[in-house]
């Protein structure tokens, strides 16, 4: 059977090499089995027949059993359209088609008796059906009244598949000679001990139901039974994952508390920690003592304080003999940390350089060779610090900041730096909620910092729409005469979008207009780096008072004196990143706002988006209304990040309970079968190797 599954989807009757490379560029289907897992997103009922008097125009797809009395077509060539005209006997319809009108004027017969289906509309004063679907009833049907009616399924397809009628009706038609093909082969993939034991539905009965159920209340069963696999294999691969990994996860041991730790939290901390702050360090500090190997998430909201935990976890290797580095994803996060670490470490000698890919010449050639004599103690950089030409004489921790925004080659590189893999500590200021990471980062024990360091004020968050210009710039010219900086932040989401950077543009113009007397800088994707970081340095530094930009001061920007963030077309961004950038401000002792705007007409969903953005700077809150309005796949790229396999069905926000319980499943097999090799795992074994071929997902070895 695995063979037969494993087919390329070209062979299968009615595909081709044409259609084939259609399905899998956009649809990423390649054999059998990835077809008949590509599940329907919706259903239409098709069980019910309605008289032409009930139609209202606010109903959705319905069904009608009418005789045409009347057809004519208008038009030529391309505008040439066909209307006919039908009844039941309740009242007259009017059917018309744009395109196709040739075919259906060769089909229509007035002495049939038809079934139409379609979605009814308002039009000259009659209802009528735009492009229905046209089906003659055979004279058993019509006598007998049974119609044959059912859920029709509905399939996911892009533009390029409708232009090459590769349509929803199509698939349903290529997915019968699926299951045609199919027919009585065995298509388990749970041994029968989990199936009975969770009240499961056989395999293949539950594809059946799902692609061409006879009722909504087949449904439910099989969708539980198709979204148990998803999540139960995705678990058991991560489960084993983890003991693996623990396993053969030798670690140095960071021993001793020595003399750089003791005299920065003596001497040079300007400030106390917090309880969740020294909560996280005794979790660091019992990791570092086991022998294994650290792989630690620390989770911490904006401001939270995440760089002092991981500066005195870098001085804890450095006590031990060790090096560390800090590795961010972008130059101006790399470099703020550095300037952060530089200044909590002035007058403790100890030697932290910063590389870059803008670092050349004889200052790159005096890092290099610094840091492999050992001199260089800790590293700041970003992609740089992978470069085959970085040699560290003995690297002890690698600390990595915003980990979804690095591929797992990248990460895997560092570890391989050393030749005890590095203990390996991950940050984020991504709240991801507990059921994500879970998922996405269940490969590591995860910290939070769910406490913000004393005299941080959280940010005013206000809602305007684009009518009160007015009010917004009396608000920032009281800002900007307190002597106090502005941000203006453009939804520059794809730097290619000309229209975006329009809207830039202009903006930049229109707030250069309303404050003359305020020096104005601008900063987008597309200047080079040394011009970005000449445009952050000149705020900065206090000689441009207002900023706009596009999201590249998402991260890594902290200039205390800015005290307003205006997002314009908020309802373009999602929470989580409208959350990231609010925190660009409020870093200072100064109340600071955040001011949202959007056009006056939204959508209850996106005036919903607005709402909790004011009414909460909680931002594990806000990760999950987020996943909860927007689903797991948008949230900042978090989610495509380490999902070790792929969910077609299930979902790991909405299906939360369920992957509770397929986690305690997996968990059961692994802790009676550690060697893996009871026959009854036999199916599960063959499964997991059917799913899971790909690279180790972390890349942490």
């Amino acid at each position: 059977m695995t063979e037969l599954l494993d087919q390329d989807i070209k062979y299968l009757k009615g595909v081709g090499p044409h259609r084939a490379k259609m399905l899998e560029s956009e649809l990423g289907v390649k054999t059998l089995r990835d077809f008949v897992t590509t599940y329907p997103y919706k259903y239409i009922d098709r069980t019910e027949i309605h008289t032409i008097n009930d139609l209202r125009e606010d109903m959705p797809y319905v069904q009608i059993c009418v005789h045409i009395t009347d057809f004519s077509t208008e038009g030529t060539g391309s505008r040439q359209r066909l209307k006919a005209l039908a009844t039941d006997g309740t009242g007259y319809v009017e059917l018309v088609w744009f395109q196709g009108a040739k075919y259906y004027e060769r089909q229509i017969k007035m002495t049939e008796r038809y079934l139409v289906f379609g979605k009814p509309s308002w039009f000259n004063g009659r209802i009528s059906v735009v492009h229905p679907e046209l089906e003659v009833l055979r004279p058993d049907q019509a006598a007998e009244g049974t119609f044959g009616g059912k859920l029709q399924p509905h399939y996911h397809t892009t533009e390029r598949m409708k232009r090459a009628s590769l349509t929803s009706k199509v698939l349903t038609r290529l997915m019968t000679e699926a299951f045609t093909l199919i027919k009585g082969h065995d298509l388990e993939t749970l041994p029968d001990y989990i199936r009975s034991e969770y009240h499961l539905i056989d395999r293949g009965e539950a594809l059946r139901r799902i692609h061409f159920p006879t009722s909504a209340g087949e449904l439910p069963e099989a969708s539980r039974r198709l979204k148990f696999d998803e999540l139960f294999y995705l678990q058991l691969d991560l489960l084993r994952y983890v003991r693996s990994r623990k396993e053969r996860g030798v670690g140095t041991v960071f021993a001793k508390v020595g003399p750089a730790f003791l005299d920065f939290f003596q001497n040079h901390l300007p400030f106390s920690l917090t309880g969740a702050q020294k909560r996280v360090m005794h979790e660091i500090r019992d990791d570092l003592r086991t022998g294994r190997q650290m792989n630690r998430l620390v989770q911490g909201d904006v401001g939270s304080g995440k760089t002092v935990v991981a500066l005195m976890t870098c001085l804890l290797a450095i006590d031990n003999g060790f090096q560390a580095c800090l590795m961010a994803p972008t130059e101006i996060l790399a470099g703020q940390h550095f300037a952060t670490i530089t200044g909590l470490l002035r007058d403790t000698g100890i030697d932290v350089r910063l590389l870059t890919g803008s670092v050349t010449g004889k200052k790159r050639k005096d890092i290099l060779e610094a840091t492999a004599d050992g001199r260089c103690q800790l590293l700041v950089g970003t992609h740089a610090l992978i470069e085959p030409t970085v040699v560290f004489q003995r690297l002890g921790l690698a600390i990595i900041d915003e980990q979804h925004r690095f591929g797992v080659k990248q990460r895997a590189m560092l570890w391989a730096k050393n030749n005890i893999p590095p203990h390996v500590l991950v940050m984020t200021a991504t709240p991801i909620p507990r059921t994500l990471a879970m998922t996405v980062y269940g490969d590591l024990d995860v910290s939070v910092i769910d406490e913000l360091p004393p005299g941080r004020q959280p940010v005013t968050t206000l809602h305007y729409n684009n009518s009160q210009e007015a009010t917004l710039h009396d608000g920032l010219l009281r800002q900007l005469q307190a002597g106090r900086q502005v941000y203006v932040v453009y939804p520059l989401i794809e730097e290619s979008e000309k229209s975006d950077l329009q809207d830039l543009m202009t903006g930049f113009e229109s707030v250069s207009a309303a404050f003359p007397q305020y020096k104005v800088g601008i900063m987008h994707g597309r200047m080079s780096s040394t011009e970005k970081d000449d445009a952050m340095a000149r705020f900065s530094s206090g000689e441009t008072q207002i900023l706009v930009a596009t999201t590249v001061i998402e991260v890594g920007v902290n200039v205390p004196n800015a005290t307003v963030m205006v997002i314009e077309n908020a309802d373009r961004f999602g929470l989580s990143q409208l959350h990231q950038l609010r925190g660009r401000v409020g870093r200072g002792a100064d109340k600071s706002y955040c001011i949202l705007i959007t056009h006056n007409r939204l959508s209850d969903h996106t005036l919903r988006r607005m709402e909790i953005m004011t009414e909460t700077c909680d931002g594990f809150r806000i990760a999950e209304e987020d996943l909860r309005l927007r689903g797991s796949g948008d949230l900042q790229g978090t989610a495509q990040s380490g999902m070790p396999l792929d969910l077609n069905i299930a979902d790991i926000v909405r299906d939360a309970e369920l992957m509770a319980v397929c986690r305690e499943a997996a968990m059961h097999v692994v802790e009676t079968d550690p060697d893996d090799c009871l026959p009854q795992n036999d199916i599960i074994r063959r499964q997991l190797k059917i799913m899971t071929h790909r690279e180790d997902f972390s890349g942490i070895s």
